[in-house]
């Protein structure tokens, strides 16, 4: 009887041992954190970003007249690629160096037809129209080419550094048939290869000369 006592005393003993051990020990504190949970950009303000784009297109026929070389420096990206009407393709390089030679001209240089896609914070297309009237590049030959006429373009623009730039564009004149309607043809340009200067020229390219001039460059892609 004693015996029993004793086994029976000592396994109270352990029980109490072990609820005192692990059965009065809470459940633990746990943190979560959701490592991937995609955080949400914030949503673009598309009308400030179209008002600041369409002031830097439309200013493009002011840089070309004024020979405005650091604007170009400026609003073209270093990396940046044009493809003028004529196919060929061309680069910021050029352009500056168009504007600063005052090889672009023109009677009177239009920008029409301003369309900005917004994309999101920091990425944007711009698609317009240029006229050209009394429009002439001189080339590297000393000759001078008529880019008189009325051009499409577009421009892809990124926003880096808080600097929106033109990373890429492109130009075509628009070819008009008795009717005045566009009609096809094999040479996208007035004069695409009257010279190879002719498509780096601003004529060509989406730059400050692009709207100055009917080519694809900068300065060319937004000429008409």
């Amino acid at each position: 009887m004693k015996r029993f006592l004793l086994v029976v005393t000592l396994s109270l003993v352990a029980a109490l041992f072990a609820f005192a051990q692990f059965g009065c020990a809470g459940p633990q504190p746990t943190t979560s954190t959701n490592t991937n949970m995609a955080i949400a950009e914030p949503t673009p303000d598309r009308a400030a970003i179209e008002t600041e784009l369409k002031k830097i297109e439309n200013d493009w026929p002011r840089i070309m007249k004024e020979h405005d070389a650091s604007a170009v420096k400026r609003i073209e990206a270093d990396d940046a690629v044009f493809i003028y009407p004529d196919g060929s393709s061309g680069d910021k390089a050029q352009d500056v160096k168009d504007i600063e030679s005052g090889a672009l001209s023109a009677d009177s240089w239009e920008i029409a037809d301003l369309k900005v896609n917004v994309l999101d914070n920091d990425s944007a297309v711009v698609s317009g129209r240029s006229i050209v009237k009394g429009g002439k590049y001189k080339m590297t030959d000393g000759k001078t080419q008529d880019i008189s006429g009325e051009y499409r373009w577009i421009d892809t623009y990124a926003r880096r550094n808080g600097q929106w730039q033109v990373v890429a564009g492109a130009s075509t004149p628009v070819m008009k048939g008795p009717a005045g309607k566009p009609t096809p043809s094999p040479s996208l340009s007035p004069s695409p290869k009257a010279s190879p200067s002719a498509k780096a020229s601003p004529t060509t390219k989406p730059s400050p000369a692009t709207k100055a001039a009917p080519t694809s460059s900068p300065a060319k892609t937004k000429t008409p």
